[in-house]
Parts: C-alpha cells; structure tokens; sequence
C-alpha cells in the first residue's frame, strides 16, 4: 500500500503489507513541499517511518525506506557477518538481511505476526532490515528534533536525534552509518550464494 504523500493527516497509516518505492519522491517538487511541510508555512517537517525494536521506538526518513514487508524465510549464507542473518530473494535481486536486535547487541526473540523486514537503500546498497513491529508513518518538526544524548541499549553513533511529538520519543536512526558495512555484507551475501546456494532454497 503506497503511504498517502499528500494527506491532511497528521499521522497518516501504514499499510500491514508492502510501502511502495519512495523513489520519485526525491525530485517531486511537490513531494519536498510536502516533507518540509504545506508551502505557506517555513516549518520545516520530517516525515518518517517509525518501528520498534526491544521495547523502544525508532524512525528512518522515509525517502531511505524502499518498503516494509512481512517477514520471509531467509538462506543462511556461510562465513558471512555475526548480524547478517541471511539473504532473501527479492523479486529476483538477492538482498541480504540483518536484524538490528543484533545490531544493537540485545537478545533475540522469535519473530511474531508483528515482525517485518524494512528495506532500505544506503550508500547504493539495498538492504533488508529485521524490527519487531512497524508503527505509521507520521511528520513532526525538524526543529523538534534533538542531538542525541547518552544511550544505553543503542550506540550513540547509529543515532541522528531524537524526535519529540506529544509524549512520545523517537530516535532517528542514520542508516549509513548504522549499516556502514553494508557494502561487505552485500559482497560477502552475493559471492559465497551464487557458490553455495540457490536464491530462495535454506
């Protein structure tokens, strides 16, 4: 389901199924007047994906975020990075996959019927994304946005801000630094399956 990119709607919902490419939104001068907010306002706004991951609530930039799918049965790939927990088969392109409980150093859980997979692309290189639930896709003020302060479940190096809307919080992830290898991960997932495995096959 494509995320409503005009609607009046502070938070607009988020399909359970797929988002769309966001892709033409990056040259859509009305699509930049709409994610700096209406164009009678200086406001700038952010509009942003928010899920969760162990207990805590997190946001990309939408414009990063290609879609939001449920979760699929992975291949295993040899010797490849502690996070990476596979490579799924993407309409024909082999994507790999990690799960950022792994990334942040907490415990793994069994996935449930709320777990997705976040595609996004960072520094030229699609990546699948494991979170335990997605939330909406919401626009707060930039100017709400805070530097990061001293975190305890998260590296402070993977965190861009943190976001104030009502009584929420929301830490805005920077992908190409959270996925700052994601380039060897890519490698690694595509040399060792084009040996090892078929796309698609454990």
């Amino acid at each position: 389901m494509t995320p409503p990119a005009r609607s009046d709607s502070r938070r607009p919902p988020l399909g359970n199924e797929r988002m769309e490419s966001t892709r033409d939104a990056k040259n859509d001068p009305e699509a930049r007047t709409y994610f700096q907010g209406q164009s009678n306002s200086h406001v700038e706004m952010l509009q942003l994906v928010t899920f969760h991951v162990g207990g805590e609530e997190f946001a990309l930039d939408i414009l990063r975020v290609l879609e939001i799918i449920r979760l699929q049965e992975l291949t295993r790939v040899p010797s490849s990075p502690e996070c990476m927990d596979g490579v799924m088969n993407l309409r024909g392109k082999i994507i790999p996959v990690i799960t950022l409980r792994s990334r942040f150093g907490l415990d793994r859980v069994a996935p449930d019927e709320q777990t997705r997979i976040v595609v996004v692309e960072t520094k030229g290189t699609v990546l699948g994304v494991i979170v335990d639930s997605v939330s909406e896709v919401l626009r707060i003020p930039a100017d709400s946005v805070e530097p990061p302060p001293r975190l305890g479940k998260v590296d402070r190096e993977y965190v861009s801000g943190v976001g104030k809307l009502d009584d929420r919080l929301l830490i805005l992830l920077d992908v190409d630094r959270l996925m700052d290898d994601a380039g060897e991960m890519a490698g690694v997932a595509g040399a060792q399956v084009s040996r090892t495995v078929e796309p698609g096959k454990p």
